[in-house]
């Protein structure tokens, strides 16, 4: 009825193959210090340490509305002496808050939570509020009334090091790109280059020479910045034309000192097609089947994947493929959804009807032998996903009946 567990997870080894190669690197994961669940209620706690941005990424989905998180804070004290002089200090201290107001900074990779204090503390009264901030490398024990099916999938997500992937994308064309991570719950945009490009003029190509080896240093040190070959094992390097060509002769053929990370480590890029620089190329890259063969092991191609069979399916054979909450809903009815694709951002309804609707759809598809699939809405195909309302299935067979439950759901809304 109880479990309860020691350390789950701290360092693993992950394989990645490309060029025929196989790599092993060392993966950081969000330790899961201790577990103590009741099954027959659902209730517990867990103790965790989150060692890298993607883990607070991990936490900020865990941690809803009603939760009550335990961590090490500082809270701002101010005493009065007698003589009536005061003295403002911030004084370290443990408080228990009963979460209200998450809020989650992508770019800086910051995790704060508002709430009240539920707990004596000599420094904080019972009921103030107070704001913690999560850091990396600091313990907190998150407390839920229930801990449902897809919260705990998150917590095997964050601590399984056979679910990380560690990968690098950089997407270009002339004067324009994108050098990105392609993470297992996120695509973060490290840099973007742009560089003014003038057009080549009949018999002078001069200026536009000179501007494109400007640019291609510029990303060339902007992979040197960003891209930590320690962790990277794999970068994609795109764009349409020649432009991904040039770019790895210039920054692999020059003695620049710079450039010797990128040299050393030559036999990991795979170059490949993308239609322009822009972020959403990444999403085109990871559906071409010779780059997804690469990247078997990878949540994002396996999301994309799946995306685009929903989008061929959509067109040759629309009965077997529908978005929305009810079309799905209906659909699971019948026990004939086979791929379901939802948005992790639906299980973050402060609504917990909602929540709760979402989760039972993913259980009961995984009960009669369907494939779910949650997607990050920090990747391009999240937020493709989140463009239909965050839903949709490939069915088994048709339903063409559902096309009707759509129409009228529309003109209810209306």
């Amino acid at each position: 009825e109880y479990v309860s567990s020691g350390i789950n997870a701290e360092y693993g080894q992950h394989y990645y193959i490309t060029n025929n190669l196989r790599y092993t690197c060392g993966t950081h994961l969000m330790k899961l210090l201790n577990k103590y669940i009741d099954y027959k209620n659902g209730n517990g706690r867990m103790t965790f340490i989150p060692e890298e941005g993607e883990d607070l990424w991990h936490v900020y989905n865990l941690i809803a509305a009603g939760d009550v998180v335990r961590c090490t804070t500082l809270r701002k004290v101010v005493t009065e002496s007698s003589t009536g002089s005061t003295n403002a200090q911030r004084v370290k201290t443990n408080l228990t808050v009963q979460v209200e107001n998450i809020s989650y900074d992508v770019e800086a990779m910051s995790l704060a939570l508002k709430g009240r204090n539920i707990e004596e503390n000599q420094y904080v009264k019972m009921g103030a509020y107070h704001t913690l901030d999560l850091e990396l490398n600091r313990k907190f024990t998150l407390k839920k009334d229930y801990w449902d099916a897809i919260a705990l999938e998150r917590v095997e997500e964050a601590c399984d090091s056979g679910k990380t992937a560690d990968l690098a994308a950089v997407v270009l064309q002339e004067g324009l790109a994108h050098v990105c991570l392609v993470r297992q719950s996120m695509t973060i945009t490290k840099a973007k280059i742009e560089v003014p490009i003038p057009r080549k003029r009949r018999g002078s190509c001069t200026n536009h020479d000179k501007a494109m080896s400007r640019f291609f240093e510029t990303v060339g040190n902007a992979m040197v910045r960003h891209l930590d070959f320690s962790v990277v094992k794999c970068v994609l390097v795109a764009s349409p034309g020649f432009v991904k060509d040039k770019l790895m002769q210039c920054v692999l053929s020059t003695e620049r000192s710079e450039f010797k990370p990128l040299q050393e480590n030559k036999s990991i890029f795979v170059l490949c097609h993308a239609s322009s620089g822009h972020k959403h190329a990444v999403s085109e890259v990871l559906s071409d089947p010779n780059i997804t063969s690469r990247l078997t092991d990878t949540k994002a191609a396996g999301e994309v994947k799946a995306l685009g069979e929903f989008y061929t399916m959509l067109k040759n054979e629309p009965a077997r493929a529908f978005y929305g909450p009810a079309q799905c809903i209906a659909a699971s009815e019948q026990e004939a959804i086979d791929t379901l694709m939802v948005t992790d951002s639906l299980f973050r309804s402060v609504d917990l009807a909602e929540r709760k609707k979402y989760v039972q759809l993913v259980e009961d598809v995984k009960g009669y032998g369907g494939t779910v699939h949650i997607f990050s809405s920090l990747h391009v195909s999240g937020e493709k996903l989140g463009l239909l309302s965050g839903v949709a299935a490939l069915l088994r067979f048709p339903m063409p009946e559902l096309e009707d439950l759509a129409v009228d759901s529309d003109s209810d809304s209306d």
